[in-house]
């Protein structure tokens, strides 16, 4: 991803991190004994803290490299192109997600059932894709006003969550339904986790507008330490400061339930310590990793939860490791799929040149018809 004169290599080190812990974390969550899912081990507990920060970052620094390439398209001249190939993403994701839990053999045995339509994290990332877009069109592509509506569309979903905690939509087609409670099993909904993508979109357009500026670097990494510490520490009190001063419930019932802002500190303060030490991972295996994501996703979910095949690790071992055996397996667990998404399956080349191959097949039959 080229940014001005310089490449920036954290954005692909931070999506590195979020693939490997969510790898990590879904192979010991998946097959770890329930006895040792003690919450007062600190062990425990770090894995825990890492397991629940990955998504927040995964989220953010997707909103933040593609409404970069969105908005920098403005000046190669090629923003229709970019806009284009972002809409196809973002549908590109959604089926892919609605792929990977597709029951093929129950339906080759004459069963249908829902379970498949609920939503996930690709689903939910590539509707935020289509809704960053459409923001972006709508704001006529200008990108101070993007910039604002993005920051505060982040803010006002993250301080509503009470008021939608608990929403039940059961009006709605099932559907529709599951971008929006998580009742029917969708283990994501559209909010509050668009959200993050809102913040990272807001962080894409100081690049966009500051990159070049002398002392950006420091500046920016200071105001994301600064702004991720205020965040995880102070958040919850001034919530609740403003909750006492003007005796809005909302803001308390956010400050005692604070998650999705302590979660975007912890964010923030990774992207300053990813941006800070970033001349030390320039080149390194680590970046390769970060842009296979979509490849080690589609990988790690057949070989856990047995996507299309219905034979993955949690059907053939279950939950019956020990602390010990659970670490192990999964450094070669993330290995195995790493390796594979750099040396073997190419998820990202494979769809798209499907997707190219249908288009091209359907506007061949359009000029036969019309001829």
């Amino acid at each position: 991803m080229q940014l001005g004169p310089n490449r920036l290599y954290f954005i692909d080190a931070v999506r590195a991190f979020a693939i490997i812990m969510m790898l990590q974390g879904h192979f010991v969550d998946t097959l770890l004994a329930e006895e040792f899912r003690d919450p007062q081990n600190s062990i425990f507990q770090v894995w825990k803290y890492f397991r629940g920060i990955t998504a927040p970052t995964f989220f953010t620094i997707s909103g933040l490299i593609f409404t970069y390439l969105l908005m920098r398209s403005k000046k190669n001249g090629t923003s229709a192109k970019r806009i284009r190939k972002g809409l196809w993403r973002g549908l590109m994701l959604i089926g892919i997600g609605y792929a990977l839990r597709a029951p093929v053999f129950d339906w080759l045995q004459g069963q249908f059932r829902d379970y498949f339509l609920i939503v996930d994290v690709l689903q939910c990332i590539g509707l935020s894709l289509l809704i960053t877009v459409l923001i972006y069109m709508l704001t006529l592509k200008k990108s101070a006003v993007f910039s604002v509506i993005m920051i505060c569309l982040g803010t006002l979903i993250f301080i509503c969550e009470p008021l939608y905690r608990s929403l039940e939509v059961s009006h709605l087609p099932l559907f529709l339904a599951n971008y929006l409670t998580k009742s029917n099993g969708s283990v994501f909904t559209i909010i509050p986790w668009f959200g993050y993508m809102s913040y990272g979109a807001f962080i894409a357009t100081l690049f966009y507008g500051f990159l070049e500026k002398d002392r950006f670097k420091p500046l920016l990494i200071g105001g994301l330490i600064i702004s991720g510490g205020l965040l995880i520490f102070y958040s919850s009190f001034f919530f609740n400061w403003i909750f006492l001063q003007f005796d809005w419930p909302l803001f308390r019932d956010v400050a005692f339930f604070n998650y999705l802002f302590t979660r975007l500190g912890n964010v923030l303060l990774l992207f300053g310590l990813f941006y800070t030490f970033e001349r030390f991972i320039k080149q390194s295996l680590i970046l390769r990793i970060g842009q296979k994501t979509l490849s080690i996703y589609v990988i790690h979910f057949v070989i856990i939860y047995g996507s299309i095949t219905g034979l993955g690790l949690h059907q053939l071992i279950g939950k019956v490791l020990t602390p010990y055996e659970a670490a192990c397996g999964a450094i070669i667990f993330v290995c195995l799929v790493c390796t594979l998404a750099l040396y073997g399956i190419q998820t990202n080349q494979f769809v798209y040149q499907k997707l190219r191959t249908w288009l091209l097949e359907s506007a061949d039959q359009e000029t036969n018809l019309e001829s």
